[in-house]
């Protein structure tokens, strides 16, 4: 989603300003353009040159550089950004704009903002914490800049405690948050995610190979977009997305009752995770011996619920996004699935192809509704969940 955004950077000097080349770095590869206002103090941690082959552009700091092209400087710059972020905000940069002070380049540009205004703070706990620090940054929420969070951790000054900037990549996120278009808000939107174990007996179980990627990728956009998120999530090694609900269940049975919790009062159900069809039928209470060849051989299995046919049984306004991994008769096994289990859409993939299936970073999907068909190319998770929901919320509509 930030393709082609227009991000301002702010770098001042503090320790954590080491950091910000890795949020140009992402920002560029994500496809954002990039400029970057250096205070002097900042340039005594990082030089302007890594910021300008980081940014390709030239890097901003001096307050009376000549006219180019007759723009003022520090006009022109707030006027071309989406949003600017100031990563590390330190106590100084907070306070100077929380208090209309504007003595230098950066922040004249933030007194000359027009966008959206976000800071990262990074410095001492103490100073963090101090009664003028928590008035300014109270004054700039009330002003509507996004103030990020800090982490707890061992500081530079060798105190621990909250005052660590975020690292680049949660930074980038949070730009992503911000920069993201509203048009889910006011939306349930619930999410399974992830596989199912069904116990064999303490130490063995039957799953598959699902990550739980695609549905966690789902989880993120939706929240980004607006959408109050239920993410109900099978076992997973995956770093949980910010989200509403998250319910973390084990077996297929679980996760049947977890959607019926929520399935009332959603506006979309995307069943994004691969639950286990059977399980199975007794429970060895004791670890089966290696020995006990004759149990192994004679295991009964027995039917699990089929959650997607069932609340799709139960739909009335809702909007149901299913999943099918097929390696043979792909498009007969979906179309058949999206009508027996009262689809709306129905995004099936090959899960033989390269690139595509469990544990990718990656699909190849088509996505098929009542009367339509559309083969997309490879694309990453994170695109693919925000095709899937651009079709949902059209479906809402």
């Amino acid at each position: 989603m930030l393709k082609g955004k227009k991000i301002l950077l702010g770098v001042t000097g503090g320790i954590a300003a080491y950091k910000s080349p890795g949020i140009c770095s992402l920002l560029r590869k994500l496809g954002a353009e990039v400029k970057v206002v250096m205070t002097k103090n900042a340039t005594e941690f990082v030089t302007p040159l890594t910021f300008q082959t980081m940014s390709n552009n030239v890097v901003h700091g001096e307050m009376f550089n000549q006219l180019f092209n007759m723009d003022v400087e520090h006009i022109s710059l707030a006027k071309w950004a989406d949003i600017i972020v100031i990563a590390p905000a330190t106590a100084n940069i907070i306070g100077k704009f929380a208090n209309g002070i504007a003595d230098d380049m950066l922040s004249t540009v933030l007194m000359a903002s027009r966008s959206k205004v976000m800071f990262a703070p990074g410095m001492n706990t103490v100073m963090l914490n101090s009664e003028a620090n928590q008035k300014n940054m109270q004054t700039l929420r009330d002003r509507g800049v996004i103030i990020l969070d800090t982490k707890e951790d061992l500081l530079a000054c060798n105190d621990y405690g909250s005052g660590k900037m975020l690292e680049p990549s949660e930074i980038v996120d949070e730009i992503d948050r911000a920069l993201t278009e509203k048009d889910l808000e006011g939306k349930h939107v619930v999410i399974t995610a992830g596989p199912t174990r069904e116990a064999l007996d303490p130490v063995r179980f039957i799953s598959n190979y699902s990550s739980g990627k695609m549905g966690y990728a789902l989880a993120d956009n939706a929240k980004k977009r607006g959408a109050k998120v239920t993410l109900i999530s099978g076992p997973t090694k995956i770093e949980v997305p910010k989200v509403d609900n998250f319910v973390r269940v084990d077996s297929t049975r679980q996760m049947f009752d977890a959607v019926g919790k929520y399935f009332d009062d959603c506006d979309v159900l995307i069943k994004a995770a691969a639950p286990s069809d059977y399980r199975p039928k007794t429970y060895s209470e004791e670890k089966i011996k290696k020995g006990s060849d004759s149990q192994m051989n004679l295991i009964e299995m027995e039917k699990n619920p089929d959650i997607a046919a069932h609340y799709g049984s139960l739909k009335k306004n809702q909007v149901i996004v299913g999943f099918a991994a097929e390696s043979t008769n792909i498009y007969e096994y979906a179309r058949e699935k999206l009508i027996k289990k009262n689809f709306d859409i129905i995004v099936v993939n090959n899960i033989k192809k390269e690139g595509a299936g469990f544990g990718s970073d990656t699909n190849i999907v088509s996505i098929i509704s009542r009367d339509k068909t559309d083969d997309l190319e490879i694309m990453s998770k994170t695109e693919l969940a925000r095709e899937i929901l651009d079709r949902a919320r059209k479906l809402m509509s």
